[in-house]
């Protein structure tokens, strides 16, 4: 059931149904609901396991040589990840989300070491990364666009923007 849930959710966002997941699922609608009392709980159960796959990706980023190097890699990974996860995409880009937080905290501390470097702009700020990122992230999102190599290009952008200008 889960599996099917996460398939859904993924390729649809939040807006799949109880039902979908159950027909998906071939179980009762009571099945999926023994499981997860409420749709938001079976939300933040999927959502949660996206934050988790980003968070060794975080931990990736926090290892690598070059800060500045792992910001930018991760800035794309991340990217890639949200075209394949509407759900988590659209959890990221809600404003007034508790959800994103444990995404952003992190990345804001990749994005800080990186601005020490000197090639991230010295007046970067945590929400701009949060408005830069999250506002493209949205924007895709309800464009519908599946297809990573557009995904990875506004991720390009907001790495450009972000970046030091002589």
């Amino acid at each position: 059931m889960i599996t099917a849930a996460i398939d859904l959710f993924r390729e649809h966002g939040a807006l799949v149904t109880i039902p979908q997941v159950a027909a998906k699922a071939q179980v009762g609608k009571a099945t999926v609901y023994r499981g997860f009392p409420t749709k938001e709980d079976l939300l933040e159960s999927i959502t949660q396991l996206g934050l988790d796959e980003l968070a060794r990706r975080t931990a990736k980023a926090r290892r690598e040589a070059d800060p500045y190097e792992g910001f930018r890699v991760y800035v794309f990974e991340l990217f890639d990840v949200l075209a394949h996860d509407r759900l988590l995409a659209e959890r990221l880009a809600d404003a007034v989300s508790q959800t994103a937080l444990p995404l952003l905290e992190p990345l804001i501390e990749v994005m800080e070491t990186a601005r020490a470097t000197g090639k991230l702009r010295a007046d970067a700020t945590p929400r701009d990364v949060r408005v830069l990122l999250c506002g493209a992230a949205l924007q895709l999102v309800r464009f519908g666009e599946r297809d990573p190599a557009v995904w990875r290009r506004y991720g390009d952008m907001v790495l450009q923007a972000l970046c030091h200008r002589p």
